[in-house]
């Protein structure tokens, strides 16, 4: 039984690395940037559902609670773009990660400014209720993020591969200047995808608080789940939830059947050994840029 509830925390886990890791990938796949800043994305979704939710601060009823947060991360995600990332439009890709990493350091200053540096954990319906099957105890925070996680994966790959929206973004990935001249506004569906990975980095981080507490340092598993990304396929969808449950699976049982000093490195030990034999990630989407 102790193996299934491991399997079970470390699918859990890695969910909340997948959907950071669906934030890296969705804004790769429209803009070809990576935003480093991703995790504190997720951290600072976290901070403001507890500001909206917990009793201590606002105390809003739940379901009201997690659509301010999410219409405020929308928010985020766009003005970032809107007043950041288009005044660094043709500058190197170097530019915009060295800006996205400043973004994620003052993330966390902020953070720490408004909700101080303990941790805090969020108020919710779900706290200490249990799911049993056959002999297996499952936390209902486990069964909501596993459940949510799926849905929102389907619902951005078929987005993303089927509606003329998510055809336009994959075409201004591909070439700006040639989809400009089709007639695609560029600058608005960059924006809209920022504004996208925001929600989905406010769901991230509901569900991560639902699970445990947060600090602004939390944000810092956006590493895990870059490399999950990477792992995945930088590009493919499913590639990033599966390169977050591999990592999410792993952590569990490194910790309980390896020495303590190196458990911590087996997620980062995989990242190498994908790297060294399939370069491209387990699901890559390799393609030619069309001009």
């Amino acid at each position: 039984m102790d193996f299934f509830q491991l399997l079970v925390s470390g699918i859990a886990n890695g969910c909340v690395y997948g959907l950071i890791a669906l934030g890296f990938v969705m804004i790769y796949k429209a803009t070809e940037a990576v935003n480093f800043a991703q995790g504190d994305f997720m951290m600072l979704g976290a901070f403001v559902m507890i500001g909206f939710g917990n009793s201590g601060y606002w105390g809003l009823p739940f379901g009201v609670a997690i659509v301010l947060t999410l219409v405020v991360m929308g928010a985020l995600g766009y003005l970032i773009d809107r007043l950041l990332l288009r005044r660094v439009a043709g500058e190197s890709q170097t530019a915009i990660i060295i800006l996205t990493i400043a973004l994620g350091f003052v993330m966390r200053f902020i953070a720490g400014i408004i909700w101080g540096h303990s941790p805090q954990s969020l108020e919710n319906p779900l706290a200490g209720q249990e799911l049993r099957l056959a002999g297996i105890t499952l936390g209902m925070e486990d069964v909501a993020v596993i459940l949510v996680t799926v849905a929102l994966t389907v619902g951005l790959f078929f987005f993303f591969g089927r509606t003329k929206l998510g055809l336009a973004m994959q075409a201004a990935s591909q070439n700006q200047l040639a989809a400009y001249y089709m007639g695609i506004p560029v600058k608005r569906v960059q924006g809209f995808i920022w504004a996208l990975s925001g929600v989905v980095a406010g769901i991230a981080g509901i569900l991560f608080a639902t699970k445990g507490s947060v600090d602004p340092t939390t944000g810092l598993i956006g590493i895990k789940a870059f490399a999950a990304a990477v792992i995945g396929g930088f590009g493919s969808l499913p590639g990033a939830l599966l390169g977050g449950l591999v990592i999410g699976i792993i952590e569990p049982f490194a910790s309980r059947y390896m020495p303590a000093g190196y458990s911590q490195i087996a997620p980062y030990a995989l990242l190498l050994i994908v790297l060294v034999f399939r370069p491209s990630g387990l699901f890559s989407q390799l393609r030619n840029k069309k001009v």
